[in-house]
């Protein structure tokens, strides 16, 4: 996938259960951290769409575990869209060990909206990066 964005993060112990496994609702939290990144890198914030009257609520997501990530553990988490249309925007997700093992596949469906909550068009500019960038979900 060359239009993939790459996101680390090093799992800390808040994270984690006793049982020494990240506790599974972490994981959206991560995608979240991981498409804000990936926000960032096309030139623009979540804050300054936010200030702009845009905002892009989860709507959906689907995550498949497939091996337990644990304190310590370097994650990469990919990023890249898989859909942006009117006001639909979907992300596919893959997390992935230190040894490039997939840990979690994932998908989130987003509708972009004003603050308000009022559905909008994707900004032209927006589309238009997404658009060059966009493929297959990770299913």
């Amino acid at each position: 996938m060359a239009s993939v964005f790459y996101h680390q993060h090093r799992v800390n112990y808040a994270e984690c259960t006793v049982g020494n496994h990240v506790y599974h609702a972490r994981y959206l939290d991560f995608l979240e951290t991981a498409r804000g990144e990936f926000l960032r890198s096309l030139g623009t914030t979540v804050a300054a769409w936010q200030a702009a009257d845009t905002i892009f609520p989860v709507i959906e997501a689907r995550l498949r575990y497939q091996a337990p990530a644990r304190y310590d553990e370097l994650l990469t988490i990919e990023v890249w869209p898989t859909l942006a249309q009117g006001v639909r925007v979907n992300f596919g997700h893959r997390i992935l060990s230190a040894d490039k093992k997939v840990m979690v596949l994932a998908e989130t469906f987003h509708a972009c909206t004003t603050t308000s909550e009022k559905p909008k068009r994707i900004p032209a500019p927006l589309t238009a990066q997404l658009t060059l960038l966009i493929a297959a979900p990770p299913w």
